[in-house]
């Protein structure tokens, strides 16, 4: 295989553990996985959908993450016993199980804001947003791979069909990380300009800060320039 300045794209822990390895021979876009999901939801929520979203991210893995948070105590247990119920006739039944009980949660939450407060700590991976006025709340979101505004766009949508690339932060980096793009892909250079008399003006400092260092040849590099003759 020729060799390659960049790595991307997702992958199980085999590939995501070839990518850390690689890295420092070669760019890569992140470390990604166990996939995640959080569900911030109202009482006017539709507990069946809700369950519904959060078991497509449980049956990826046993690892992965389903966190529901809510303003209402009977959504939370709607969800859970919808959640009984549809683990009961999907096929991967075993391992969201396993992912429920070991990373999954629901939280009551005192408001929405709270909700979003919480959601930016976690910084999932992707982030539903299923409320009655969603963007009302965008701009409290600061920390979220992805975001799914409404109560008809189920994470589904964006890993098979809406476009926005799916490669994204997990593990709370999305506090610090953006989903793969275009920008992955471009690199920059600094670049620095002086004429004699500008490094004039500031070749004592410059002097003074190798001396400092006790790195004489980083100050003779500046002082020659302006040795008698020069």
């Amino acid at each position: 295989i020729p060799r390659v300045d960049k790595l991307v794209g997702p992958g199980n822990a085999y590939v995501a553990t070839a990518k850390r390895l690689a890295y420092g021979t070669l760019d890569i876009d992140m470390v990604a996985g166990p996939s995640e999901v959080l569900v911030i939801a109202d009482g006017s929520a539709d507990p069946r959908f809700v369950a519904a979203d959060l078991l497509s991210q449980a049956e990826h893995d046993k690892l992965a993450s389903a966190v529901l948070l809510t303003t209402s105590g009977a959504l939370a247990e709607a969800v859970r016993a919808e959640i009984v119920r549809q683990t009961g006739y999907l096929s991967r039944s075993e391992i969201m199980e396993c992912s429920l009980r070991d990373f999954g949660c629901a939280i009551v939450c005192r408001d929405l804001e709270e909700a979003a407060a919480l959601a930016n700590e976690i910084a999932p991976e992707h982030l539903e947003v299923c409320v009655d006025d969603p963007f009302s709340l965008l701009n409290s979101i600061r920390n979220a791979g992805s975001i799914f505004l409404g109560k008809n766009v189920p994470e589904a949508l964006g890993d098979y069909f809406a476009g926005p690339n799916h490669t994204l932060p997990t593990l709370g980096t999305a506090r610090f990380s953006s989903p793969l793009s275009v920008d992955d892909f471009v690199k920059k250079s600094s670049f620095i300009y002086y004429t004699k008399e500008a490094l004039g003006a500031v070749q004592e400092r410059i002097v003074d800060f190798a001396e400092r260092e006790g790195l004489s040849a980083h100050a003779r590099s500046v002082s020659i320039r302006f040795e008698d003759g020069q």
